[in-house]
């Protein structure tokens, strides 16, 4: 193969990527953020703390016991928490990795609207039905 057809070949698979959809996962966004732009020790720090925050958030959506409800419950409160001071708070981490709080934070409540699980809550007339 000439010189020539190996330059057409490689720009035309160049041309070809363009046209491609951009497919990420989570965790290759988030392998590359910190393997690229991560190197002050407080933001692999928080990087970690919103990750972790996520992982708490979506696992315990449908909790089977007391104590996953109740972690379910402080990480939506730390999310939905607008404007907090400190460090830690949801936007100020957000803020720091570059993140915009408010568009993670719509992002993160959308999912759970999306997969909330859809139970028939019973009407309270059936609750009391006496076998007859």
């Amino acid at each position: 193969m000439s010189q020539y057809s190996e330059e057409v070949n490689t720009m035309d698979e160049k041309l070809a990527s363009l046209f491609q959809p951009d497919t990420l996962l989570s965790t290759q966004y988030f392998d590359n953020l910190r393997r690229n732009t991560l190197l002050e020790p407080e933001k692999r720090l928080m990087l970690a703390l919103l990750e972790d925050a996520i992982h708490s958030f979506q696992d315990n959506l449908s909790p089977q016991t007391a104590r996953k409800k109740k972690l379910f419950d402080e990480t939506e409160d730390w999310i939905v928490e607008m404007g907090g001071d400190w460090i830690f708070s949801f936007d100020h981490v957000c803020e720091a990795l570059g993140f915009s709080p408010e568009y993670v934070r719509q992002g993160l409540l959308r999912w759970k609207e999306k997969h909330r699980p859809k139970r028939l809550e019973a009407q309270p007339w059936e609750e009391n039905k006496l076998a007859g």
